[in-house]
């Protein structure tokens, strides 16, 4: 494949733009917030320049040194992955999903502002936009008439004159990602591309189509238990600092080592069963117990149960307040719980090995978000420390799905398709416009279909074509 010009903005650490590169897409500009993070990036993205910084107050530097390089040749691909700690349902305390004024209050969510002052300047033939699905649907003051909007609806009528808008929304793990990673997408094909009308002819979306899905009768997703054994790594124990890592690794394959108490609490979780610690019936001293589900203290010794529990000042013991899915190990005949930031608290979602007493290591989550064996992390482990690498991995677009969706982006500039593109019919899509349009019904906008002929009723309604393009080979499933 030849390479074409891209540039990235919000580039984390460069892992979902690795996929993009190895579809054939070369990156000329990188952008991120943290030094630290570019550093990994430029790592792995050798030929980028870099831009830190806050891009609202840096994205006119892009376009410098991106002009700088190219002149006035447009970029090919435009990628953009927005923080979504403020739109993410596993933060508390943001307010409804339709309140403006509260999600307005973080400004991380208007940051779509950046990505359509760079799409309207460089004109990229493509712009891929990543996000948590709420994007689609948490309400923001919008930056002209102040009234409630989505910051996806805002970025799709503000490019809407010169781009058609493509949703998705989709659970990874349909296109080989060995865990469960619900996400929304925004593709956008600049209008004048000859490659549009060949995609809406044939009834199509610029998205891979799913490889690993029940739906689409191809293999079912990857569970963990199976990649696991794929990764092959030694076994670890949270029981002490000799057993919590394999050094030769270099730090990359290493835990938390826990107190004595929470290294049994784990350990009474009866391994492969997905269960958690709020489940166990067993005192430390006493052993197996009976007791009801929210008994705190051994009816036995009156020792606390291993459980979640603290002691709060009187001496009086009670049960965390926390998610259920916390405390609890991953199931192993499932793909995984998703990768997050907080892959390395015990208290967080589903972060508990299936087996062994310990929670995943960077390198098994790296993996699980599908990062390259030979990804470069230089000495990120020495100067950030596991919790920061771990945040990189768990803010990362799985560069297996880029890939695939780079293939597809790349079939529509050259009119060569190499992977069948998702049908527009696919449950997926259809599920990304219904969010969308939700959205704008509550806000007294318009209907975001409406700017597209493409996505009206009867065109959706068109069956697929049963080969895709008419300048190459059949497509690749």
């Amino acid at each position: 494949m030849s390479k074409l010009r891209a540039v990235s903005l919000f580039s984390n650490c460069g892992a979902g733009d690795v996929g993009y590169r190895a579809a054939g897409f070369r990156f000329d500009v990188m952008a991120e917030l943290d030094p630290r993070r570019l550093d990994v990036c430029l790592l792995n993205h050798p030929g980028a320049e870099g831009v830190p910084g806050d891009l609202r107050k840096t994205w006119q530097t892009v376009i410098k040194k991106y002009r700088a390089r190219a002149g006035q040749a447009r970029p090919a691909l435009l990628c953009a992955c927005p923080p979504c700690q403020g739109m993410s349902s596993a933060r508390s305390g943001k307010g409804s999903h339709d309140d403006a004024e509260a999600g307005s209050k973080d400004e991380r969510n208007l940051l779509v502002t950046v990505i359509a002052n760079v799409a309207l300047k460089l004109m990229p033939s493509l712009i891929v936009v990543e996000n948590v699905p709420a994007f689609f649907t948490r309400k923001v003051h919008h930056p002209k008439d102040k009234k409630p909007v989505s910051a996806a609806n805002y970025l799709i009528t503000s490019l809407a004159d010169h781009y058609v808008a493509f949703p998705l929304v989709a659970d990874l793990c349909d296109f080989g990602v060995p865990q469960s990673r619900n996400r929304a997408f925004l593709t956008f094909v600049r209008r004048d591309l000859p490659g549009l009308k060949e995609l809406l002819h044939i009834g199509r979306t610029p998205f891979p189509r799913a490889t690993h899905a029940p739906d689409v009768g191809n293999a079912t997703p990857v569970s963990l238990a199976d990649a696991l054994a794929e990764f092959a790594l030694p076994d670890l124990d949270a029981a002490s600092p000799e057993t919590a890592r394999a050094d030769e690794y270099a730090g990359f394959h290493s835990v938390p080592v826990w107190d004595e108490r929470t290294y049994a609490m784990v350990a009474a979780i009866p391994a492969g069963t997905g269960r958690s610690a709020w489940d166990n019936d067993v005192c430390h001293h006493c052993g197996p117990v009976k007791v009801l589900p929210d008994t705190v203290t051994c009816p036995k010794c009156s020792e606390p149960l291993l459980r979640p529990i603290v002691r709060e000042d009187d001496g009086s013991y009670r049960l965390i307040k926390g998610f259920k899915s916390s405390y609890r190990r991953m199931y192993a005949d499932r793909p995984a719980a998703t990768v997050t930031t907080a892959s390395g608290h015990i208290g967080s979602d589903y972060t508990i090995h299936p087996t062994q007493n310990r929670l995943l290591s960077p390198l098994e989550c790296s993996l699980l978000q599908t990062f390259p064996s030979d990804f470069k992390w230089g000495d990120a482990v020495k100067k950030l420390g596991h919790t920061n690498v771990r945040e990189m991995i768990g803010e990362a677009v799985p560069p297996a799905f880029t890939k695939l969706h780079g293939e597809v982006l790349h079939g529509i500039l050259k009119r060569e398709w190499a992977r069948a593109p998702m049908a527009s019919s696919d449950e997926r899509i259809a599920k990304g416009w219904t969010k969308l349009a939700t959205a704008s019904k509550k806000d007294g906008r318009k209907d975001p279909r409406d700017y597209f002929d493409y996505a009206k009723p009867a065109a959706r309604a068109a069956p697929p074509s049963k080969r895709v393009g008419s300048t190459s080979a059949p497509a690749r499933d």
